[in-house]
C-alpha cells in the first residue's frame, strides 16, 4: 500500500506532461495561444518541475519526508483545480507553473521515500521497478486519460481529474506511510533560483530562435542571459555548505553518466509525445479519444521492458540494459522520421512507436537504480531530485531545440509548398490564404510532416548519445551486483 500510495503520487505528476498535450488544439482555441506559445502549456510546467526538484528534495530531508510529500500533492491539486477555471493564457501559465512547484516537492520525496521504506535488495528492486515503469509509462496513461476527458468533457477537465486524487493520495499517507527521521540543514534559495532562471531563458531561447532568426537581439540575451545564470549557479553550489546540487555526485562515474543519458533520452521521450499527439491529430485526423487509444500500447510495452530489466539486473547489471534500450530507442525514432502525409498509423506509427517503448522501459529501471546507488541516506533526497530534475529539464530543453528545428524545417517547406498552392489554388482559395496567412490542406499537411520529420532526427541524435554514453561511461562492478540480488556489499562512502 505504500508503494502503491507513492506511485500514484509518481503517476499524476508525470501523467500532467502529457495529459495536457490531448487538450494542446482544444486549449489553443480556447485561450487564443499562438502555435509556438502553445510549447510553453507544457514547459512552464517542466520547467518549475525540473528547476525546483533538487530544492524539494532537499526540503524532505531537513524537513521530514512525509510531511513535505503531503504538502506537495496539496499543492499540486490546488494549481490543477486554478489551472482548471483559467480564463486567459497567462492565468493557465500561472497555474501550470504553480503545478510545477508542487510537483517538484512531491516527486523527489516519494523516490526518497522508496529508498528508505524498502530494503536493499530484490524489495527495493521490485519497488523500484513500478516507480519506472509508473514514471516511464505514466505518459502514454496521460495521453489515453486526456483523450477520454477532452472527447467527453472538455479541456478543463484534464487539470480538474488532478483534484479527487491527490486528496485521495494525503488522506491515505499518513496511515501507510512513515515519517522518516529529519536532518537539520539549510534551503539553498539561490542555487535553485538561479538554476530555475537559467533554464527558463534558455529554453525561450530556443523557441524565440524559431520564430525569430538566431540573430535576433532578444534570442541572443537570452542565451547569454542563461550562461550567466547557470555559471553563477554552479559557483554558488561549489561554495555552498549544503548546496542543492551536491557536486561530488558527479565525481562518480557511473553517476554522472546517468544523469547524462537521463537528459538526452528525456529530451527525445518529451518530443516523441508533443510531436505524435499532433501528428496523429492534425495529419491522420483522430480525435482526441482516438488519438488516446492509439498511445495505449507504449505503456504495456513500456511495462514489459521495465518487467524484463528489473528480472535480470541482478544477472547482467545495468550496463546491458542502457545501451540496448538507448540502441531500442534511436531506432525506433530513427524509423519515425520516415513519416510522411501518406504515412498510416499501423503502417508507420505504431511500430516505431513499439520499438521506442520498449527501450525505453529498459532504460528507467537501471537508471533509477544506478543513480540512487551508494548513495548515503542522508542524501537520498538530493541525489533522487537530481535524477528528476535531469528528466524534466532535459525534457523542456529537448522539447525547446526540437521545436526550433521543426520550425525551421517547417518554414523552408511553407515556401515551397506556398509556391505550389498558387500555381493550384482556386481565386477563394487564394483570397482566404491572404486574410489568414495559413495554407489549406493538403499544403498544410505537408508543411506539418517536414517539421514533425526534422524533429524525429534531433531526437533520434540524443538517443544515439545516450547510447554512447552508456557503452562508454558507465561501468559495473562486482559490489554493485552484489547489492543487486541483496547482498550487503560495500557501504556508502
Amino acid at each position: 500500500m505504500a508503494l502503491f500510495v507513492l506511485a500514484s503520487c509518481q503517476l499524476i505528476v508525470v501523467l500532467d506532461i502529457t495529459i495536457v498535450n490531448i487538450a494542446l488544439p482544444h486549449i489553443q482555441s480556447s485561450l487564443d495561444f499562438s502555435t509556438t506559445g502553445l510549447s510553453w502549456v507544457v514547459s512552464a510546467y517542466t520547467l518549475t518541475f525540473g528547476g525546483l526538484l533538487l530544492l524539494g528534495g532537499r526540503v524532505g530531508d531537513i524537513l521530514g519526508r512525509r510531511r513535505v510529500f503531503v504538502f506537495g500533492v496539496l499543492l499540486f491539486a490546488l494549481a490543477s483545480l486554478l489551472g482548471g477555471f483559467a480564463q486567459n493564457s497567462g492565468q493557465l501559465l500561472g497555474a501550470r507553473a504553480l503545478q510545477g512547484v508542487g510537483g517538484a516537492i512531491a516527486s523527489p520525496t516519494a523516490l526518497a521515500l522508496i529508498s528508505t521504506t524498502f530494503r536493499e535488495g530484490p524489495e527495493r528492486n521490485r519497488a523500484f521497478g513500478v516507480f519506472a515503469a509508473v514514471s516511464a509509462g505514466g505518459g502514454a496513461i496521460g495521453l489515453l486519460a486526456g483523450g477520454m476527458l477532452v472527447e467527453w468533457l472538455n479541456w478543463r477537465w484534464v487539470l480538474f481529474v488532478n483534484v479527487p486524487i491527490g486528496l485521495l493520495i494525503v488522506l491515505a499517507t499518513p496511515k501507510w506511510i512513515r515519517e522518516s527521521e529529519r536532518h537539520p540543514g539549510r534551503f539553498d534559495i539561490t542555487g535553485a533560483l538561479t538554476s530555475t532562471a537559467g533554464m527558463v531563458l534558455l529554453v525561450y531561447g530556443f523557441i524565440r530562435a524559431s520564430e525569430d532568426g538566431w540573430r535576433d537581439a532578444l534570442t541572443l540575451a537570452s542565451f547569454a542571459g542563461a550562461v550567466v545564470l547557470l555559471v553563477v549557479f554552479i559557483l554558488i553550489e561549489r561554495r555552498s555548505r549544503q548546496p542543492i546540487t551536491p557536486l561530488h555526485m558527479f565525481a562518480d562515474r557511473n553517476r554522472a553518466g546517468t544523469y547524462g543519458i537521463m537528459l538526452c533520452l528525456a529530451a527525445a521521450i518529451f518530443g516523441m509525445f508533443f510531436f505524435l499527439t499532433l501528428f496523429v491529430q492534425n495529419v491522420l485526423e483522430f480525435s482526441p479519444l482516438q488519438a488516446g487509444f492509439a498511445f495505449l500500447p507504449v505503456s504495456a510495452v513500456i511495462a514489459i521492458g521495465a518487467g524484463l530489466a528489473s528480472r535480470f539486473l541482478p544477472v547482467y547489471g545495468p550496463k546491458p540494459f542502457m545501451v540496448l534500450g538507448a540502441i531500442l530507442a534511436a531506432a525506433g525514432l530513427a524509423w519515425l522520421t520516415l513519416t510522411d502525409v501518406h504515412s498510416t498509423y499501423a503502417g508507420s506509427v505504431l511500430g516505431p512507436m513499439l520499438v521506442f517503448s520498449l527501450g525505453m522501459g529498459m532504460e528507467f529501471v537501471s537508471l533509477t537504480l544506478m543513480a540512487l546507488s551508494n548513495v548515503p541516506t542522508l542524501e537520498t533526497g538530493a541525489a533522487s531530485g537530481l535524477l528528476n530534475a535531469t528528466q524534466q529539464v532535459g525534457g523542456s530543453l529537448g522539447l525547446s531545440i526540437l521545436a526550433t528545428m521543426s520550425g525551421t524545417a517547417s518554414a523552408n517547406e511553407a515556401d515551397k509548398q506556398g509556391k505550389d498552392f498558387r500555381q493550384q489554388a482556386t481565386p477563394a482559395q487564394l483570397l482566404e490564404f491572404d486574410r489568414t496567412r495559413q495554407l489549406p490542406k493538403p499544403w498544410s499537411d505537408e508543411v506539418f510532416t517536414a517539421g514533425v520529420s526534422a524533429a524525429f532526427i534531433m531526437a533520434a541524435i540524443f538517443t544515439a548519445v545516450a547510447a554512447l554514453i552508456a557503452l562508454i561511461v558507465i561501468q559495473v562492478r562486482p559490489s554493485d551486483l552484489e547489492r543487486l540480488k541483496g547482498g550487503a556489499g560495500p557501504g556508502p562512502m
